[in-house]
């Protein structure tokens, strides 16, 4: 079967965009697996599928594979792109759009200055929102947030819990370029822990609107940056006052931009969508 794609980023976080609206078709996680290979494939973090939702006042579906095939609930850098996708192919004239994901409806904008900016969930601090068992960790709470620590490398690890519609920990850091990001992530990923597995962020911040950070997703490995990843730093670190909002976050592929004005409240995040071309490829 011959299919027709786009590539794309947000912030170096690249995507393979496939548009089943017309044509409906199914991708088995051998497919994915190969669009997403960097090697044998196209190359990509996640592969993004956009197909007709059934949902009353809502646009799109919108669904996210990652690397190793498997379908996860969220992907911020990649609702950008989507929207970016959509608008420019002429499937919507709208620069707002409401998207159904596996979990939640989120609403993408296009902006004036290019950039896309993105209503992400209400971040949940809950772990059974991840699922997460800490059920034998150390825990410490700072200015009202639960840490907990794993031990690694003869060193204890605290980070935060979060949720933007799929799993996330945060760790605070000095200097990133002196943490064992794929070791630690790869590490905490794989966790008894997080039964569904989790993402894992490092943030250093600079100031309280300012900040570095780096990132390790489940089933992709290391990547240039990661949307939702983004969203948890900045909503953990204002959560426990060490940040305030916004929140500005230098990734290795680029800069993001959070919003979020406390618990109970949606978290915004913005940044740059981007084709790269479009093609078509056998599978």
């Amino acid at each position: 079967m011959k299919i027709k794609f786009s590539k794309m980023q947000g912030a170096g976080n690249d995507f393979v965009v496939i548009d089943s609206t017309k044509e409906q078709f199914s991708l088995s996680p051998e497919n994915i697996r190969f669009l997403a290979d960097r090697h044998f494939g196209v190359g990509a973090d996640q592969v993004l599928v956009i197909e007709k939702t059934a949902l009353p006042d809502v646009d799109f579906k919108y669904r996210i594979f990652n690397h190793d095939g498997g379908e996860v609930e969220q992907c911020g850098n990649g609702a950008r792109c989507f929207a970016r996708y959509v608008h420019d192919k002429g499937l919507t004239d709208k620069k707002k759009i409401k998207v159904e994901t596996v979990k939640e409806i989120i609403e993408p904008e296009l902006l004036d200055d290019g950039s896309v900016r993105v209503m992400m969930n209400t971040p949940s601090f809950r772990p059974s929102d991840l699922p997460f068992n800490p059920k034998g960790l150390p825990e410490r709470e700072i200015n009202g947030e639960k840490q907990w620590a794993v031990s690694f490398q003869g060193k204890l690890w605290w980070f935060c819990i979060s949720s933007i519609g799929n799993p996330h920990v945060t760790i605070q850091v000095e200097n990133l370029d002196e943490t064992p990001i794929k070791e630690l992530g790869s590490f905490i990923e794989n966790h008894p822990a997080f039964p569904a597995r989790v993402n894992v962020g490092f943030l250093q911040i600079q100031d309280p609107h300012h900040g570095k950070f780096a990132v390790w997703e489940r089933g992709a490995g290391q990547t240039l940056a990661c949307g939702t990843g983004n969203c948890a730093a900045a909503a953990t670190a204002i959560k426990n006052e060490a940040m305030e909002s916004p929140v500005t976050l230098e990734n290795l592929g680029g800069i993001l931009t959070l919003e979020w004005e406390g618990e109970g409240m949606n978290i915004y995040l913005r940044g740059p969508a981007e084709m790269v071309f479009d093609s078509e490829i056998e599978i």
